[in-house]
């Protein structure tokens, strides 16, 4: 028997927060640039720079915006190894689960874990200089995160890069928009 961890059930139990146009304006423009000044949302949006500003920080306040953050070209900083890596553990104990994540957790060559469902338990995506420092996580992974199986899938190239969330009604396909109309 698969035990579900308490951390699928805890983000299975996070509601959505209820977003009208002017939020998914602020939040369009804020995916396409961060950087964008309160006046400018304000002007984009049609609000007053201080109802603006209120409306971010309530986005930012409920965790919509999670983070506001530069993406960094790995390559470019000096990454240029990519891979992503597949965790499974041979016992699904608080213990072992707890252990695992405290070793991802520490490896900062490890840029985005998730817990998976399926024949994996955990997806990394790493980051290395070189292949010394890609054997080094692949080490600590299956020794200190006592995973007892690692495999190690090179990341060629970008199909499509990470994208904004479709906050938009309107670029949702039809069949889905009918699907929840129902």
């Amino acid at each position: 028997m698969v035990r579900v961890s308490s951390f699928y059930t805890t983000s299975l139990r996070r509601q959505a927060v209820g977003l009208d146009d002017v939020d998914l304006q602020l939040l369009t423009a804020l995916q396409e640039d961060a950087d964008r000044t309160n006046v400018e949302l304000a002007r984009l949006s049609g609000l007053s720079p201080a109802a603006t500003l209120r409306r971010v920080a309530r986005l930012k306040d409920t965790g919509v915006v999670a983070q506001v953050a530069a993406r960094v070209d790995p390559q470019l900083a000096g990454f240029p190894l990519r891979v992503y890596v597949q965790l499974t553990l041979g016992r699904h104990t608080e213990a072992a689960e707890a252990r695992l994540e405290q070793t991802v957790r520490g490896l900062p060559q490890v840029v985005h874990a998730a817990w998976v469902a399926g024949e994996t338990d955990v997806l990394c995506d790493v980051v290395a200089r070189d292949l010394d420092d890609l054997q080094s996580v692949l080490v600590a992974l299956s020794s200190r995160g006592g995973a007892q199986r690692v495999v190690t899938m090179l990341r060629l190239r970008d199909l499509k890069p990470p994208s904004p969330l479709p906050l938009d009604p309107a670029a949702t396909p039809r069949r889905a928009r009918r699907a929840r109309r129902a």
